[in-house]
């Protein structure tokens, strides 16, 4: 799974991706700091199963941290965009090109202000609206995807004439190269007409979901303009991306206990005034008031609410909860709502899918190939050897 970071210049993307990963990136308070896309590992979390059934879990694909399952994810932090990117502006269609193979997008807002579409810090007595910032992103995606459409949808209306084939099939073997498929470009289909910029915007919608990361919160002019969004922003997140990884720096030097996602910390080192200053200042004005920094909701919120994934867990032996070298719990795969034990099969090894018989659950009860999947299940898949 791949998510990208996005946003205008100076939103801090590059801040977001180090607070999310500890990857070394480089972070500067100037416009197109990020040129090449920097690549990282994150991660999603969520409870793991072994605090439940009672077991000590030895993860192989994953690692288990006080009985929270986190779950590798790959992100993606792209050059910033301009007003104009799709013509060509700024790095023009280099940042939407990044894009392409992403499952879904996290926009790191500025929702404080400070700066302009364009990267430039505005004056405290001058301040920028953020709302322009989401509407020239949203739009320059959505332009960008609408052009590769006007591209390519004579070639593929008159090829489904000549085959007498759905165009929405052509379509997708077209767009399959930005991680677009066939059932996407149906939903959009039955909203809007596919030759219109709508049918864009919902194909955008349906096949790269966008959560916003007000980022800065911390700032006094944020949380203004984060209450002024909310409502109309769906999901958004509260988050500062400079204070997550002051914590994980302070948790990493051993001064703290923290996690990602914590609503707190303890102190457990020697502090100066001044770390300690600032350690209760996050805690007051972030912390306390918003439930987290933001960083790690923000993943957990594009992951498993807007795109739909769920956390499962395959075995060798239901009995011992292991494989077959022992392992307990060894293993998490993220699948989307609604797979069933077949097709959970063939993602853990094609010759399970082959030779597949069937599936048990925890309690031993045997499990159909059309069974859905549910959050937290544990699964033994059985199939002939």
């Amino acid at each position: 799974m791949l998510l990208g970071f996005v946003g205008l210049p100076n939103s801090g993307k590059s801040t977001m991706l180090k607070a999310a990963t500890l990857a070394d990136v480089q972070i500067a308070n100037y416009p197109f700091t990020t040129i090449e896309p920097n690549q990282a590992v994150g991660y999603v979390i969520t409870e793991c199963p072994c605090k439940s059934l009672g077991v000590t879990c030895n993860p192989q694909n994953s690692k288990c941290v006080d009985g929270k399952r986190w779950i590798p994810v790959k992100i993606l932090d792209v050059a910033g965009l301009v007003p104009g990117a799709h013509e060509g502006k700024g790095l023009g269609n280099k940042f939407l090109d990044d894009l392409r193979q992403a499952d879904g997008l996290i926009h790191v807002l500025d929702v404080s202000g400070m700066t302009d579409s364009e990267g430039r810090e505005r004056p405290k007595e001058d301040p920028w609206d953020p709302e322009r910032n989401i509407e020239v992103l949203e739009t320059e995606i959505d332009e960008w995807l609408f052009g590769i459409i006007q591209n390519n949808l004579d070639k593929v209306e008159n090829l489904a004439r000549m085959k007498k084939l759905p165009v929405e099939r052509l379509l997708a073997e077209k767009l399959s190269g930005l991680g677009i498929t066939e059932d996407d470009i149906k939903r959009a289909a039955a909203k809007a007409d596919i030759k219109s910029r709508e049918f864009a915007t919902i194909l955008r919608k349906e096949s790269k979901p966008i959560v916003i990361a007000a980022n800065k919160i911390d700032k006094e002019s944020a949380q203004a303009n984060y209450e002024q969004l909310k409502s109309s922003h769906e999901g958004m997140v509260p988050t500062s991306a400079d204070l997550e990884l002051a914590l994980r720096e302070a948790a990493g030097a051993g001064l703290i206990d923290y996690q990602p996602g914590d609503s707190s910390f303890t102190v457990k080192g020697e502090l100066s005034p001044k770390q300690n200053e600032a350690l209760e200042f996050i805690r007051a004005n972030v912390l306390s008031k918003y439930g987290s920094t933001g960083v790690q909701k923000a993943l957990n919120t594009l992951v498993f609410d807007k795109l739909q994934y769920i956390p499962v867990y395959p075995v060798a032996s239901i009995s011992r909860l292991s494989d077959s070298k022992g392992n307990v719990l060894p293993d998490v795969h993220l699948v989307k709502k609604g797979t069933t034990m077949k097709e959970l099969a063939a993602k853990v090894h094609s010759t399970m899918a082959d030779k597949f018989i069937g599936g048990l659950n925890l309690s031993k009860r045997r499990l159909g190939a059309d069974y859905e999947l549910k959050s937290g299940d544990v699964v033994e898949i059985i199939f002939s050897k």
